[in-house]
């Protein structure tokens, strides 16, 4: 499934560098290459970095 539209990055790619990836969405944006566009994805983008950070607790 498509994370991010505007930029077409899947929700597997963006999961598969949360754990890696310390910061903010738009870090890990940075780090597949993009910037947010019509930032709508931000939302579901952070609560996912959310799961990933209370797992890691």
């Amino acid at each position: 499934m498509y994370l991010c539209i505007c930029n077409a990055i899947r929700e597997k790619d963006f999961r598969a560098l949360a754990p890696v990836c310390a910061g903010t969405a738009e870090h890990i944006y940075a780090e597949l290459g993009h910037q947010p566009q019509c930032r709508q994805c931000l939302d579901e983008a952070e609560e996912i970095l959310d799961e990933f950070r209370c797992c890691a607790a």
